[in-house]
């Protein structure tokens, strides 16, 4: 037993948190979507400088906040794509874009991905999203806390805080039920990889909960064409995770086609 012990070295043992347990169960709802995967660069020089224009201005604008801004305009515009699945034989299409995001809190035992929703993002300017999300990641939040800027009705402790055959149960529910899901989850996703350190490449999701999924990646530099000439360009690497049973291939190109000109052209960045 000894010489086993020298040849693992030391180690230690952490527990496989609720939390921890609480992704997993996500991340098996995520996997039962038909995704398709589109894996994009977007030229984002003009943006960036308009960003940095503004903030010498004394605006700081956030850049996921302008992402999420873009996507939510396009989604706005290709309004059948903001859809959910509504039991088997319907398909809820919503006005409102309303985005889900990780929001980051860390604890004496582990960092927490907590989810906050920007309710009707496709209705605040580039600057209203920003002050939100610089407000949530500011918030402190009580270590037993699951949910980010609001009080839990007593259901939703319930929820929370029920054994795990329960929550199956409840997600169960949440897949059959459109309204429900949009409630709790939002009618897209969109996380940031690229925000939490340089991550040159793509990350390909297992899926999310919500019809689109939008994981940003970093910025990188690298040679581009621009009228014939060759520049030094800012490219943003974006993966595009989609329920392949709510949206075609051909309404997503003309979705995605609509996104990248919002994002080229610094939609909303310009008068602030």
């Amino acid at each position: 037993m000894k010489n086993l012990m020298d040849r693992i070295g030391n180690y230690q043992i952490k527990p496989f948190s609720k939390n921890r347990r609480n992704i997993v169960l996500i991340l098996k709802e995520g996997w039962r979507r038909h995704s398709t995967h589109g894996i994009i660069e977007i030229d984002v020089t003009k943006a960036r400088k308009l960003i940095k224009d503004q903030k010498k201005k004394g605006k700081d604008i956030s850049f996921t906040g302008f992402i999420i801004k873009c996507i939510a305009q396009a989604l706005s515009e290709h309004k059948e794509l903001n859809a959910l699945r509504h039991g088997k034989r319907k398909i809820v299409i919503f006005d409102d874009v309303d985005v889900a995001i990780p929001v980051e809190r860390s604890t004496d035992s582990e960092t927490r991905p907590m989810v906050y929703i920007l309710r009707k993002a496709n209705e605040k300017s580039v600057l209203e999203i920003t002050k939100e999300i610089r407000s949530v990641q500011s918030e402190k939040v009580a270590e037993s806390a699951q949910l980010l800027n609001k009080n839990p009705t007593r259901l939703e402790r319930f929820a929370l805080n029920s054994p795990f055959f329960i929550k199956k149960f409840l997600l169960w529910l949440f897949r059959r039920n459109a309204l429900l899901k949009k409630k709790y989850m939002g009618t897209i996703g969109v996380t940031s990889i690229g925000m939490k350190g340089r991550f040159p490449g793509w990350v390909v999701p297992l899926g999310g909960t919500t019809t689109f999924l939008f994981v940003l990646g970093s910025i990188i530099k690298k040679p581009g064409v621009v009228n014939d000439e060759i520049k030094v360009r800012e490219y943003l690497e974006i993966t595009i995770s989609v329920d392949h049973d709510v949206v075609d291939g051909g309404p997503l190109a003309r979705f995605v086609d609509r996104l990248v000109l919002l994002i080229e052209e610094g939609y909303g960045l310009k008068d602030i």
